[in-house]
């Protein structure tokens, strides 16, 4: 799929990564809008965390098992 070319760096690089979290299986996810029945393992997008928001939080059966932001290429 190709990138718009009126993105700006964040926005491209959550596109990259939602294509690589995708490839390796996980079901990227709203954090206004979980599935959990949705695979196996789901990404959650801006999920709130009790540090502030996480750009992803990573669930394997409803648990957390990482949270982490995503870092542009200046």
């Amino acid at each position: 799929m190709p990138t718009p070319a009126n993105q700006n760096p964040e926005q491209k690089a959550r596109d990259q990564i939602d294509a690589q979290l995708r490839d390796c299986g996980w079901a990227i996810q709203d954090k206004n809008a979980i599935e959990f029945n949705a695979g196996l393992g789901q990404a959650v997008r801006e999920y709130i965390t009790d540090s502030g928001p996480a750009d992803f939080v990573l669930f394997v059966d409803r648990q957390p098992i990482r949270e982490f932001q995503k870092q542009t290429q200046r």
